[in-house]
């Protein structure tokens, strides 16, 4: 499709004529006549396929983990003899709705006076699941400074790797 070149193109094109040095063997770009100019093509995109380097090392999330549980506590929980009242399953919940349910569940536990927790998040796919990444992330949000006392990962029978105690203070 062609146009009329606008004042403002013409005389920045001059510009642009005049400030060039040409390659070797080129010769100086022709100066744009007041006739019809073609509409510049759309760009094209070149995709490069993803490479990853070989010895890429995963980014380190900012964060300040939670403080741990004291390991008396944690093996109290771990052999049944503290007494994990209430329990958070997250699998198959995606990250935002994960977040807000385990900030509301960790304040009514705290509310009706439960002093433990257990927060299942599951492994993900090869051990590398979102959740289970984010949670503790989540848990050392300052908004639950209030709430979090310590975070351990549970025991084997519990859930191992994919779950993870959780302290609750006492309400003030």
């Amino acid at each position: 499709m062609k146009r009329r070149p606008r004042p403002d193109e013409l005389r920045l094109w001059g510009i642009v004529t005049a400030t060039v040095n040409p390659a070797a063997g080129r010769s100086h770009p022709e100066p744009m006549d007041e006739g019809l100019i073609d509409k510049p093509p759309a760009p094209t995109v070149t995709l490069k396929p993803f490479v990853p380097e070989a010895h890429a090392k995963p980014r380190p999330v900012p964060t300040t983990a939670p403080e741990d549980i004291e390991p008396g506590r944690k093996r109290r929980l771990s052999r049944e003899r503290d007494i994990l009242e209430l329990r958070l399953d997250m699998h198959g919940l995606d990250q935002d709705r994960a977040r807000s349910m385990l900030l509301s569940f960790l304040c009514r536990a705290q509310d009706e006076g439960v002093r433990a927790v257990l927060v299942i998040t599951g492994k993900g796919y090869s051990g590398e699941g979102i959740l289970r990444r984010r949670t503790p992330e989540w848990l050392a949000d300052p908004a639950l400074r209030h709430v979090v006392a310590g975070v351990s990962e549970a025991h084997k029978r519990h859930g191992g790797e994919g779950a993870l105690y959780v302290a609750l203070k006492r309400k003030t």
